[in-house]
């Protein structure tokens, strides 16, 4: 018999839901896009979430009917952004509107929070800054006294679905609470949280890996679903959703996606450890380190520098300019954060270019960070980093792909669909139709191209990214070695 289970994605813009087969076959999805405001960088509501999420799964289901027993769901999952907490009543409505991972309001509370844990706690996560979870509950706590003496539960955006699903708001992940403070190689909540800064311990949720079972769908709502009461399992993040959709599960796995941003997510058998902080570790279920790094260049200048219409002729003309000898940065914003962190940092790249010729250079030098992202790591873990899956709208270009691989020197691996709602999906399977997410992963995703590295350009390339990197240094970017 044929099994399936549900993802959901709670993004910044809307819902996605999804009934995915356990082969990874979408068989249905439902969108509910929010209406968003002024004010939905900083707050939006918990409760318009699920009324959107009620009402995606509704029309799914009845959309899925049609072809395949619904009787055969097996469980549900939930992702959602990382860094937003909402607080609730012990009943599970919301108190306030969630405070949202890009709300920057809590800048004094992030720098009391990263000077703790260092202090006391420095082994652990000590990244805070405003789009953590914990400075948000110091800052909401100041700023709405009044309202935090109700507060029986703090809970991250999938946890709060999740809730409404089961019943059961005092659970969530170790991808969740990591930004609300969770120490996830000891497993526990570090003390000086509960001393120095919250003193309704109460406040903090059980912490367990991602696909634990955590309870069943309400009776009422499985009953209006026409659903049987199905399993219910804790989420993650979007960010270790995506990877896990794009095949990147085991050790020496890695996904870089190049949207806006590069970002860049891998599996480890030992905790990543960087004194400089470009790099924090999520704990992987099955208790390996997830560690992973932002960066500010990505793929921006695709859409602000080139005409949309012309870039499947530039990705042609590209192919037959790599590899090229001009340097260019196309970082569109002042600073950089990881691989390197130079707040001072400018994109660059030679004048009196072609269009075609600096579009090829860009790629090669959002190529050439990346391979500096992938050093670092290597380094860093002393484990190497066996493959690279992709996706995000930088994977779309074939052409970009072949530089990657010859720039990197390793195999390159897009697959069909590494969206969050395939990774909750993969997270719902991973312990009710499978024994584990890596078994889970490995049949829900698929590759549709895999690149490898090619030799004639593999030299002209090593060449070229040390040209870049002497550049780097020269504008004193990059510190000498």
């Amino acid at each position: 018999m044929k099994e399936y289970v549900i993802g959901i994605d709670i993004g910044t813009q809307g819902v996605r839901i999804a009934i995915v087969q356990s082969n990874g076959t979408i068989i249905a999805s439902a969108v509910r896009p929010f209406a968003l405001n002024n004010q939905s960088r900083e707050e939006q509501s918990a409760s318009i979430w699920w009324d959107h999420t009620w009402m995606a799964l509704q029309e799914m289901l009845q959309q899925a009917a049609t072809h395949i027993n619904l009787q055969s769901i097996r469980a549900i999952a939930t992702t959602s952004t990382s860094g937003t907490v909402i607080p609730i009543d012990d009943a599970g409505n919301a108190l306030h509107n969630a405070l949202m991972y890009s709300d920057k309001r809590s800048v004094e509370e992030g720098k009391l929070c990263h000077e703790l844990a260092v202090q006391y706690n420095q082994d652990g996560f000590t990244g805070f800054n405003t789009s953590c979870g914990l400075p948000k509950i110091l800052w909401f706590t100041k700023h709405y006294p009044q309202k935090a003496t109700s507060i029986n539960k703090w809970v991250h955006a999938a946890d709060f679905i999740t809730g409404r699903l089961s019943g059961i708001y005092d659970v969530t992940d170790y991808t969740n609470a990591l930004k609300t403070g969770f120490d996830v190689d000891r497993c526990a909540w570090p003390n000086y949280i509960k001393k120095q800064l919250i003193d309704q311990s109460n406040w903090l949720q059980q912490v367990v890996p991602s696909g634990t079972v955590v309870g069943k769908l309400l009776p009422d709502l499985a009953e209006i679903l026409h659903l049987p009461t199905i399993d219910i399992v804790v989420g993650l993040t979007d960010g270790c959703a995506s990877q896990m959709a794009s095949g990147a599960i085991a050790p020496g796995d890695w996904n870089t996606t190049i949207g806006t941003t590069m970002v860049i997510k891998g599996v480890t058998k030992k905790a990543l450890i960087d004194p400089d902080g470009r790099i924090y570790n999520h704990r992987h279920p099955e208790g390996f380190w997830m560690p992973g790094g932002a960066s500010n260049t990505g793929a921006d200048w695709v859409n602000t520098d080139f005409d949309q219409n012309e870039l499947a002729f530039l990705n042609n003309k590209a192919a037959k300019l790599i590899p090229s000898s001009h340097l260019s940065w196309p970082l569109k914003q002042e600073g950089e954060r990881f691989p390197i962190i130079s707040p001072k940092a400018r994109g660059f790249a030679p004048t009196d270019l072609s269009k075609a010729a600096l579009y090829t250079a860009n790629m090669e030098g959002v190529a050439y960070i990346e391979r500096y992202a992938y050093e670092l790591i290597e380094k860093l873990s002393s484990e190497q980093v066996a493959a690279i899956f992709t996706a995000g709208g930088g994977s779309k270009s074939d052409t970009w792909l072949r530089i990657r691989s010859s720039v990197l020197n390793k195999p390159v691996y897009r697959c069909q669909e590494a969206s969050g709602v395939l990774g909750a999906a993969i997270c719902a399977a991973s312990k009710t139709v499978f024994s584990s997410i890596t078994e889970a992963a490995s049949a829900m995703t698929q590759r549709t191209l895999e690149v490898y590295p090619e030799q004639n350009l593999i030299e002209r390339y090593e060449e070229n990214y040390h040209k870049f990197i002497h550049m780097l240094i020269a504008k004193k970017y990059l510190a000498a070695c």
